[in-house]
């Protein structure tokens, strides 16, 4: 059974569209005592990178969405699980149980409430860094997007803007807070052309050198309607 993409878009709105203010960060990043020291662009984008040159990482997260054309707003929450390169695996709790797996060329997105798996290509859904697809390669965020440093309220967090190089509707800007003194990614905030948002801050962030592979691999349950999504 095929699925417009269309739908499918309405169904992921939980995880690749972006909630409302652009300087709300997430206060479970400790505070340092004293404002830390500017940095440049280059120096941000470096560590950045450097930070996250790690095997993998897991985070807990906290997501707000809204559909703007519909009026609705959600929340989720959940856990996410990052392994090099383009390996990403999240785990849904709210507001129902949701597994999201991509192994850099599969999309598996488990329902086990519907009693249902949905399979898909990744670049469809998290090519040049949609659906917060950069977690899994932070390369790609000087790859795929123009950069700009933009005004903080916040003194302890940069905030980057994204403007992607190749524009697309599902995709037309990103907001990522970034602690000043670790550089973690704190929030992002993405905008599609529809004017749909999504709000995802991320929680207790621990850098694994050893991820575990089997996390993103799926194979559905004996008995589970299998659905292919399709452009």
């Amino acid at each position: 059974m095929k699925i417009k993409y269309v739908f499918i878009l309405l169904l992921l709105t939980f995880l690749i569209r972006s909630g409302p203010a652009r300087c709300q960060v997430s206060s479970a990043e400790p505070k340092p005592a004293s404002e830390p020291p500017k940095h440049t662009l280059n120096q941000i984008l470096d560590n950045i990178e450097k930070n996250y040159a790690v095997p993998g990482f897991r985070a807990d997260f906290l997501q707000k969405s809204t559909i703007k054309a519909i009026d609705i707003t959600d929340r989720a929450s959940g856990r996410i699980f990052v392994m090099r390169p383009n390996r990403m695996r999240w785990e849904y709790d709210e507001p129902d149980k949701q597994i999201i797996i991509t192994n850099g060329n599969k999309l598996w997105i488990y329902r086990p409430e519907d009693n249902q798996v949905m399979l898909g290509n990744t670049p469809d859904i998290f090519g040049d860094g949609k659906g917060a697809g950069f977690l899994s390669d932070m390369k790609i965020i000087r790859e795929k997007f123009l950069i700009s440093l933009e005004k903080s309220e916040n003194k302890f967090f940069y905030i980057l803007k994204l403007l992607p190089k190749h524009e697309s509707n599902d995709l037309s800007k990103i907001f990522l807070s970034i602690s000043k003194s670790t550089f973690k990614v704190m929030q992002i905030i993405t905008y599609n052309s529809y004017g749909d948002k999504t709000r995802i801050d991320l929680i207790n962030t621990i850098f694994s050198r050893e991820p575990d592979p089997s996390l993103f691999i799926f194979a559905a349950p004996e008995g589970v309607d299998v659905l292919t999504l399709d452009r």
